[in-house]
């Protein structure tokens, strides 16, 4: 590079001078200089066509300080709120001459003036002195609208203020972080004429570019004289946290609805917030109803008015049998079986869940009451007729449990197993047998028997009481190795016909003693 000599040096920082004489001039207000009539020069700035070039230090403070980016649109509208018929567009001026506008606050003019000078644009905002000294505050009240200013145009959520058009007047730094378009456009939020009216809050999503997921924001409008001011706080966590738990919700209210019990979940307000399509069928309550959110005491009134609950014996206690139930469910310990008036039976259950909620589930359990009575009427039948029989039979398990006797037996051998706290055994039964009679090796071979799974087959033998009696003992295996065990007293005929051996058991004989 070819070095300048010590002239074009001087030539250079020639003009470097004069541009910042010049800059210092048109920037400089008339007040310092001198006074134009009875104005006074308040804020001054420089326009290179569209765009901010530079602004004096009370100017910049209308522009929160920020030259980068600040362009014509954004002045005009900020001052549209003292003067009218603003020029939208710098190009309006044409010749030397200036073009003003005027404005009166307080009895006191206030003069804005557009003047073409070395190539830019100089909007000079100018008031009478008494006008000017009102504005220039004193000190502490000033330091204090410093703050103020400061505080509001720094704060890390958007606030903004629109002009009576419903322009954008101005905004702060989060608010110019997310709208990037020019001033007079209402923002980035497209708020509704009935919310600048009535100063509604809004959650409203930010307008996004198609990539990542949408910034939303909860829009507060508080209507004022001549414009709106607007708060926006991102809320995008929230939205966030609120659609994962509708989803969860969902995903529980299909699971719910494969359900065949009825489930009913009470939130901590005792209003209805998850019901599945089974509490319908079960309850017969119409969706309209269940939908409508009723509370606890009005569900269950809902089921005692169609007959799908107990009825009580008087209304009187029934509020109270409710808080009762309420209680017993907020601490887990209500179950109850319903016996309905239709002669279906329910099992409810009452339990607490997270937050103060209480969940009931309702099964429909008729069948399994219906089976369980049946079986248990076989039972009371199938002991009824080992009753009747005169033979003593002891029925054992595959355990070795003794599950079943009759009354012959029970008089026999003077026992009844069921006045016991535990259930007996063969052992038990056995040892009782042993007192009874005379001594004979059949009593281990039963308990043997009892517990073999293999080569099982029926035998008999013959014992004798201690009074001399003679009784005759068979064996029989059941299904599910369950053993049977039949005493029967010897009669005359029983003499008679005796056999040459006293029992047998898989082919293998022994005698008496």
């Amino acid at each position: 590079m070819q070095e300048l000599n010590i002239g074009e040096w001087s030539v250079v920082a020639g003009i470097a001078f004069g541009m910042a004489i010049l800059a210092v001039r048109l920037l400089t207000p008339r007040s310092a200089r001198r006074q134009r009539g009875d104005d006074v020069i308040e804020a001054v700035w420089l326009f290179d066509g569209e765009r901010l070039a530079d602004a004096c230090a009370t100017a910049r403070r209308y522009v929160d300080e920020e030259i980068d980016g600040f362009v014509w649109s954004r002045l005009m509208v900020l001052l549209s709120q003292r003067f009218e018929d603003l020029p939208a567009s710098p190009d309006f001026l044409h010749g030397p001459g200036p073009f003003v506008r005027t404005a009166t606050r307080g009895g006191e003019q206030a003069h804005l003036s557009f003047e073409s000078v070395e190539g830019l644009l100089r909007v000079c905002l100018m008031q009478t002195p008494r006008a000017h000294r009102e504005d220039a505050l004193h000190g502490p009240v000033r330091a204090e609208l410093d703050t103020l200013r400061l505080a509001v145009s720094r704060a890390p959520f958007p606030i903004w203020r629109l002009s009576p058009a419903g322009g954008l007047a101005w905004s702060n730094a989060a608010l110019r972080a997310l709208h990037k378009g020019e001033g007079g456009e209402l923002g980035p939020f497209p708020l509704l004429p009935q919310d600048l009216a009535e100063g509604r809050s809004r959650r409203l999503p930010l307008a996004s570019d198609g990539v990542g997921a949408p910034q939303w924001f909860d829009v507060t409008v508080v209507p004022q004289e001549g414009g709106a001011l607007c708060y926006a706080a991102e809320v995008s966590a929230v939205v966030e946290a609120e659609n994962a738990q509708r989803k969860f919700v969902q995903t529980l209210a299909k699971t719910f609805a494969q359900l065949s019990i009825g489930l009913a979940i009470f939130d901590r307000n005792r209003q209805l917030a998850l019901f599945n399509p089974a509490l319908i069928d079960l309850t017969e309550l119409s969706v309209d109803f269940l939908s409508g959110r009723p509370n606890l005491l009005t569900f269950f009134d809902r089921l005692r008015d169609r007959s799908m609950m107990p009825e009580p014996k008087n209304y009187g206690s029934w509020r109270h049998q409710m808080a009762d139930l309420v209680a017993a469910a907020s601490d887990g310990n209500y179950q109850e079986t319903w016996t309905l008036p239709s002669g279906a039976v329910y099992s409810v259950i009452g339990r607490p869940h997270p937050d103060g909620a209480i969940a009931f589930l309702i099964e429909d359990i008729t069948a399994e009451i219906t089976l369980t009575r049946r079986f248990r009427a076989d039972l009371e039948l199938s002991q009824s007729v080992l009753d009747e029989m005169d033979e003593a039979v002891a029925v054992f398990s595959a355990d070795g449990g003794l599950t079943l006797t009759n009354r012959a037996y029970r008089e026999l051998w003077s026992v009844d197993p069921e006045m016991g706290f535990a259930e007996p055994t063969v052992i038990d039964a056995t040892r009782v047998w042993q007192d009874r009679c005379l001594a004979t090796p059949l009593w281990g071979e039963i308990r043997d028997f009892v517990a073999s799974r293999e080569n099982r087959a029926d035998w008999w033998a013959e014992v004798c009481l201690t009074t001399g009696e003679r009784l005759d003992c068979r064996i029989r295996p059941l299904q599910n190795a369950v053993t049977m065990v039949v005493f029967s007293r010897r009669t005359a005929a029983h003499v008679a016909l005796e056999p040459p051996v006293r029992g047998e058991r898989n082919g293998r004989l022994f005698a008496e003693g």
